[in-house]
Parts: structure tokens; C-alpha cells; sequence
């Protein structure tokens, strides 16, 4: 079932399949999933295909409990993922909280944490694992959760499959997968996608070409695979609108353009090798190497005629980075214990540019530069993690089970100002860090009877800043997004505690249920605040709280698939602070607050981009054999917009628009599979059943443009709330077929 735990049905007379989850990047150690004490949530191959979900974070948001989206940059492959309050984001400027690994490599980018899902090859994915909490086992950044991902084998996805699709916002798409055995043990699998559309707002089409390929050999003790990913996408994504602008055409755009182009290759080598009956060694080893390009479009805030005419600014940012490590693992059975130790070390280079060049916004309002591009910044970065860790599974009873891990990181962080000595730039960032932290955790699980379980569990994690944290985290210098980089106070790296405790179980005719609570506490967390539409600063927070709710039910049979699931999320502020929001109607009322665009925040007041309360249901109906229908509908509860972080802000008709919140909503997909034959399978998508208008993310910001859509003089810019639009219905349909093994 989408977003719950895979099993196979047991045959007459066997034993029910036991599902196992890997609880380290490294493959090779597998726990009874009734073992673990969370709430861990799997996903397969199979449930993506039955979703259509364009990519991963689609899938996530329509089918795992506690995920929503924010579709900031008005693209479907540069969302941000929320889980639990915490974040796995492609755009700079998010403070990120999800590590997100495949085949054991971590995918977070060196440079900022981020995460491009461009960059995950779909039709290679095998299976999905996300494990909450602040897990140290995975290492840096896991913060509120692990996303793990493991790619197919040719041994396990034989044959060869072509997949053609086409419909709305001129998507059309294609996938190619062939998979096969080599000789005795060995396994060969390959998969090239492709995708093209026009996008649903305008000047926002998009290129994504992804390749995969893995070779490998089962050979007694001795298991190997080397795999390779490719990505080279171009994505353009035209961001937030006013409201405004808005309720005049949800097609538009505010300025542009939005342009992202991301290349990376990645080579990745997995073996495991078996001493004994009771020992294991394991090994995963990584080299990546990536160039991303980002061109944006936006409204000049030094425009101030006559002195400065140039209505428009136009930034370029260039990123070249290089990374790699190597981890091993030793896995050893004794008695009651079962012992993991392990090693890793991981380093970085990063090369980046940022220019930026004054022009005049056309009619389109796309900028057209007048001048040459300048440099702002010019920066060599490296950053080196050793890391070690142990974990030790002990069955204290047949139906009883404690768990301990820990985790210690040596984290460095240097950065050079190459812009300063080759350019004359006035910059000041050279500069060195260095983090340690050992944290550790503890879980309980209790098999009370053969159909309940019991679990409880405390863990600990840690995030060191990254270099565009570093760089930026000075009030009095915002950054222009994506990158404007300073001379700044030193950061902390970000504590994380979390507590979780729950029940799962089984009733008759296969129906499962599970119940959850969890409470993450973020000491020092790293938020960025917002001082404009494109500008703001990185700053350590006393504290944040998130806990919540999690409740689920599914059931499996022969002909009808479904999970219903319901998440509470209380994400807040746990502490007193002045954070600048210019466009807040409150701001510099707060005598405690007394900087220029200051607002108080004060403890309870709720974090921005994160609904209270949501619930999804997903339903899959066998009809016939060779038909079938699926249904997912999903409702989100209302949620603050950034820079109404007090939750004060109000309209007033004249100087300020907009509530600061944006409404709920609730979406159906609905989605249908017909097998010709043996070979050939028809399948079709309707998305937004009912054309609802919503929005997934706002923001509070000035809007320059008047309502004739010119460029306004600057005193009449206006504190204006922007949202991100959603998608409007969508229909696709596609053919998939089998070429034979």
C-alpha cells in the first residue's frame, strides 16, 4: 500500500513475509521493520508506479503520512518536501533538515544542504524508506528524518520496458528500463527518462534528462555493484505572485527569468563481504562532480530615478563543486547482540560565482541588462566530515528488543575569498570552522502480541552551518537569493532532540493500524528571515519546537488497496526574538523590537510554511484483472506566510495587503490502469479533479508594479502578500510496454 509497509501475501501453509528496513546508509544491515522504534514508513517501485507521480516529491506529498509541499519556485521538480516540520529543499536560502541518500551516498549538495530532485533518476528507483527523528546513524542534516533510497538490479527488474506519456502544459515524457542477469551471479540494469513541457504558468518550460546504470556480481561471500547517475536539466520556475496579480491571471508571471540549469555525474561503488555465518564487512564509496547555473530576473531595489534609472537586475550565480567519500561497515552477530561499527569520511570543494548586472524590465517583465555583469562575490570553499558510529541491537526477550546508536562528526569548514585577491572586491570571507558532536540514541520495542507492538524512543542529531550559511547571517547585509555573500557573525551548529512513542498493529482481514507522537526539540536552529521578497539572512534560533500526531489505517486484499492517514504538526517558535519582515504591518511597533523592519516573536507563535492539520487518502480498486482505478485525495489546513512569523500582520487597505495566511485546501487525483494483453498497459492521470485554486506557500513582500502591471515609482511600491499558485486540473495519458526480457 502507497506510504505503508510492503508484505507479501502469505501462501497457504507458509509463514507471513517479514519486511526488513536498512537502518544505516551503508547497505548491508537489515532490521525486522516490528524492531524499530518509530514510526518508519516504505515505499516500493510498485506503489510509484500506481501513483503516475511525476517524480519523488510528488509522490511523497500525495501518499506519505506528515509530507507536504511548497511549491515555491513554481516548478514541480523544485519544491520544497516538509516532513514533520522539517525540510528537504533545492533552493538556497531554505534551512534544511532532511538528509536524503541513494544507495547510501548522501545527495544533499555540500554547498547550502540542498537537495535537487532533478537529479534522482525515477525509473531507477527500487525503494523508498523515511525514517523520522533525529537519526545519527545517517549522519549530518538528519535533523527531523532520513530519506533512503535504493535503486533497482537487473537480477530483480528483468526485462526490457519503454514508458511513453503526454498530456497538459505540453508534458510529454519517456523512460526506458532494461534489466538482465550476467552469467552466474551477475546483474546489469539501465534507465534513460526524459521530459519536456511548456509548464501550466507562462515562460516556464523545462528540460529534464536523467541516465542510470548499475553492474554488479553475486559471487559466494563477495557481493559488488558500481552504478552511475547522470542529470543535465534545465528548469524554469517563475516563483511567487501577488495576490493582486493573482486574482488577475493566475497565469503570469512577476518577474523573470527564473532559470536553473543542474549537471552532475555521480559514480558510486557498493560491496559487502560475509567472514563469517555471524560477520559482515561492507563498503560504499562515492565521487560526484557537479556544475549548477542559475539566472534570475528581479526588480531592482536601488532603483531610485532619476538617480538610478535601471528598473530591473539581473543575477547570475555559478556553482562547480566536486565531492567524495568512502564508508566502511562491519556487522557482527553475537549472542543477543547486534553490533554495528562504522567509519566514514566525506569531503568537498566548491568553486562559486556570483554576478549581477542592472537593466530595465520589458513588457513581459523579463529584465534586459544595459551594462556588463559585475561580480559580488567569488568564493573557494572546503569541508571535510570524519565521522565514526556504533549500533548495537539487543533482544532482551524473544518479543523484546533495545536499541543503541551513536554517532561522532568532525566537521571542517574553510572558505577563501578568491573575489577579494583577484578581483578587488571588498569582501571579507576568508574564514575557518570546525564542528564536533557526538550524539547519541536509545529505542524500545515491545511485541505485546503477535498483532501489537509498542515502541518508544529518544534520539539526538546535529547540523553544522554550511558555507552559505557562514556567509550570510548578517542582519544589516541581507543576501539576494540565491546567493549574496558577507562578511558575517559566526553561526552554531543546530542541535536536534527527539522523542517519539507509539503502537502499530494488525486486526482481522489484514487491516493495519498505526498511532504516533513525536516532539523535536532544535536548539540554535538555523532559520532563514526574511527582509524582502529576494533578500534575508541566515540566524541561529534559540529554539523551535515541532510535535505532533501521526494516526493510519490500510488494508490489502485482492482486489481493493487503501490507507487513510491523519497528521497533527504544532511547529513553533520556542523562544523570544527581533526578526526583520519590512512588509509586516506590526513591524517596529514592539518596544522590544527597536531595529529598522523589526517584528517580536514570541514563543508559541507558529513557524511559516507548515499546515496544523492533514489527512490523505489513497485507494486502489482492482475492477478486473486487467482494469484498474486509483484515487488520492489529500486536505491541508491553512498555514502562515513568511515574514508574518509574530502572526500580528493584518491588512490595512492602504500601505498593507493580504491576512498573512493562506487558506486550506483539498485536492483529488484520480488515475486508471488497463492491461492490453500480456505486454501492453494503457494508464491515464487526472490531477485536480475539480480545478480547486489554492496555494501551497506565501510570503509577505513589495510589490513594485502598479495595477496596470508597469514598474511604479518606488514610494509607491506596496507591502503586499505572495503566493505560490497551484496547478490547475491536469490530464495525462501514456502506454507502457514490455520488449521482452
Amino acid at each position: 500500500m502507497p506510504g505503508q509497509a510492503q508484505e507479501a501475501a502469505a501462501q497457504p501453509g507458509s509463514l507471513p513475509a517479514v519486511e526488513v528496513v536498512s537502518t544505516t546508509p551503508v547497505p548491508g544491515i537489515e532490521v525486522p521493520k516490528d524492531q524499530i522504534p518509530s514510526n518508519v514508513q516504505t515505499a516500493d517501485d510498485r506503489s510509484l508506479r500506481r501513483a503516475q507521480s511525476l517524480n519523488l516529491p510528488d509522490f511523497m506529498s500525495t501518499q506519505l503520512p506528515s509530507v507536504n509541499v511548497n511549491e515555491i519556485q513554481g516548478n514541480p521538480y523544485q519544491v520544497d518536501v516538509n516532513y514533520r516540520g522539517f525540510t528537504a529543499s533545492p533552493v538556497l536560502g531554505t534551512p534544511q533538515g532532511l538528509s536524503v541518500y541513494q544507495d547510501g551516498v548522501r545527495v544533499n549538495e555540500p554547498f547550502g544542504d540542498v537537495v535537487n530532485w532533478d537529479l534522482i533518476p525515477r525509473a531507477a528507483i527500487s525503494s523508498i524508506t523515511l525514517l523520522p527523528g533525529s537519526n545519527p546513524l545517517f549522519g549530518l542534516n538528519t535533523l527531523g528524518g532520513a530519506l533512503s533510497l535504493q535503486t533497482k538490479r537487473g537480477d530483480t527488474h528483468p526485462g526490457t520496458e519503454l514508458e511513453l506519456q503526454a498530456g497538459s502544459f505540453g508534458r510529454v515524457s519517456t523512460e526506458l528500463t532494461h534489466g538482465r542477469k550476467l552469467g552466474e551471479g551477475g546483474h546489469l540494469f539501465l534507465a534513460l527518462g526524459g521530459l519536456n513541457e511548456d509548464g501550466w504558468r507562462n515562460y516556464s518550460p523545462s528540460r529534464v534528462r536523467q541516465l542510470f546504470a548499475k553492474v554488479g556480481q553475486d559471487s559466494g561471500k563477495l557481493s559488488w555493484d558500481l552504478s552511475f547517475t547522470h542529470g543535465d536539466n534545465r528548469m524554469i520556475g517563475n516563483g511567487l505572485l501577488p495576490e493582486s496579480m493573482l486574482s488577475q491571471n493566475r497565469r503570469q508571471v512577476y518577474t523573470r527569468p527564473d532559470r536553473t540549469d543542474n549537471r552532475m555525474s555521480m559514480l558510486t561503488l557498493n560491496a559487502s563481504y560475509r567472514l563469517s555465518d555471524v560477520q559482515t564487512i561492507s563498503m560504499t564509496a562515492y565521487t560526484r562532480r557537479s556544475r549548477y547555473s542559475t539566472l534570475n530576473g528581479d526588480l531592482n531595489d536601488d532603483f531610485e530615478p532619476p538617480e538610478v534609472e535601471e528598473t530591473g537586475v539581473e543575477n547570475r550565480t555559478y556553482t562547480r563543486q566536486r565531492g567524495e567519500g568512502v564508508a566502511l561497515q562491519s556487522t557482527y552477530t553475537a549472542g543477543i547482540h547486534q553490533l554495528t561499527f562504522g567509519a566514514s569520511v566525506d569531503r568537498a570543494r566548491t568553486h562559486f560565482l556570483q554576478t549581477e548586472a542592472e537593466g530595465f524590465l520589458v513588457g513581459t517583465r523579463a529584465v534586459v541588462p544595459q551594462e556588463e555583469a559585475e561580480a559580488d562575490a567569488l568564493l573557494a570553499g572546503k569541508s571535510r566530515t570524519t565521522s565514526i558510529y556504533i549500533s548495537d541491537l539487543i533482544t532482551l526477550q524473544p518479543n523484546l528488543q533495545l536499541s543503541l546508536s551513536g554517532r561522532y562528526n568532525d566537521t571542517r569548514v574553510s572558505t577563501r575569498d578568491d573575489g577579494r585577491a583577484l578581483l578587488g572586491l571588498s569582501t571579507q570571507l576568508d574564514g575557518e570552522g570546525r564542528y564536533k558532536k557526538f550524539n547519541p540514541a536509545i529505542g524500545l520495542t515491545w511485541q505485546a502480541t503477535p498483532r501489537l507492538t509498542a515502541y518508544a524512543g529518544w534520539s539526538q542529531g546535529s547540523r553544522a552551518p554550511s558555507p552559505i550559511e557562514l556567509g550570510c547571517s548578517d542582519p544589516a547585509n541581507a543576501c539576494v537569493l540565491p546567493n549574496a555573500l558577507q562578511s558575517d557573525p559566526p553561526l552554531k551548529q543546530v542541535v536536534s532532540q527527539t522523542f517519539e512513542t507509539g503502537l502499530r498493529g494488525t486486526l482481522d482481514h489484514g487491516l493495519r493500524w498505526n498511532a504516533s507522537v513525536f516532539r523535536t526539540v532544535n536548539k540554535d536552529d538555523l532559520l532563514f528571515v526574511s527582509s524582502g521578497l529576494s533578500r534575508g539572512y541566515f540566524s541561529n534560533f534559540g529554539r523551535t519546537l515541532r510535535q505532533g500526531v501521526e494516526l493510519g489505517l490500510s488494508q490489502q486484499s485482492d482486489k481493493l488497496d487503501w490507507s487513510l492517514s491523519y497528521s497533527y504538526l504544532r511547529a513553533r517558535y520556542d523562544s523570544p526574538a527581533c526578526l526583520v519582515s519590512e512588509s509586516n504591518s506590526t513591524e517596529e511597533t514592539s518596544p522590544a523590537c527597536t531595529g529598522e523592519g523589526e517584528i517580536a516573536v514570541r514563543p508559541g507563535d507558529r513557524l511559516p510554511g507548515l499546515p496544523a492539520h492533514s489527512l490523505k487518502l489513497n485507494v486502489d480498486w482492482r475492477i478486473t484483472p486487467s482494469w484498474s482505478l486509483g484515487a488520492q485525495y489529500r486536505v491541508y489546513s491553512r498555514q502562515t506566510v513568511r515574514g508574518n512569523e509574530n502572526g500580528l500582520h493584518v491588512p490595512d487597505g492602504a500601505d498593507f495587503s493580504g491576512s498573512g495566511r493562506i487558506g486550506g485546501y483539498a485536492l483529488l487525483d484520480l488515475t486508471t490502469r488497463w492491461k492490453l494483453g500480456r505486454n501492453v498497459e494503457l494508464f491515464a492521470k487526472v490531477a485536480n479533479v475539480f480545478n480547486r485554486r489554492y496555494a501551497t506557500a506565501g510570503q509577505l513582500g513589495h510589490n513594485g508594479f502598479d495595477a496596470s502591471g508597469v514598474v511604479a515609482s518606488p514610494d509607491a511600491w506596496r507591502n503586499s502578500q505572495f503566493v505560490a499558485p497551484g496547478a490547475p486540473r491536469a490530464v495525462w495519458v501514456g502506454m507502457r510496454v514490455q520488449l521482452g526480457a
